[in-house]
């Protein structure tokens, strides 16, 4: 069973938040810039939040707001649904697909350690799938 520890380890050490203060403008440049899809709110080394792409779409294009005059804090979602490094991979698919999530902050010792996409963790089920399948195919032909 794969735990998230392993997924974090093969991802870029360099994790990218903003602060409650950014302005939606700023956090969607950054979410371009490093072509990912959601960034934690951190605030005093704290998860508070989390700004997606979503949150963009339904609650400023959809609301007519303004993405320079609006901050992130407006915006974001407060509840945010978290990992420990132990947790599993079917864990982590379980709580995305319940909770209809994309993105999953993880925490250890309420520490930001990371974050996964809902690519990482098919990316890592179907890569386990096809290493068992390879070795039943070993295992039926010896």
């Amino acid at each position: 069973m794969i735990k998230v520890a392993q997924i974090l380890s093969t991802k870029d050490a360099k994790l990218i938040t903003v602060d409650q203060s950014t302005s939606v403008l700023r956090a969607l440049q950054t979410l371009s810039e490093h072509n990912i899809g959601a960034l934690p709110v951190v605030q005093d080394k704290r998860l508070v939040g989390i700004f997606s792409e979503r949150d963009y779409a339904r609650k400023v294009v959809l609301l007519g707001k303004n993405s320079t005059e609006t901050l992130v804090s407006e915006i974001m979602s407060e509840r945010v649904f978290t990992v420990h490094p132990d947790s599993s991979v079917e864990e982590c698919m379980r709580l995305m697909s319940d909770k209809r999530i994309r993105h999953l902050p993880v925490l250890s010792n309420n520490e930001l350690m990371g974050i996964l996409s809902i690519g990482d963790v098919v990316k890592t089920i179907i890569k386990e799938q096809m290493f068992q399948i390879e070795q039943l195919e070993t295992y039926i032909k010896s």
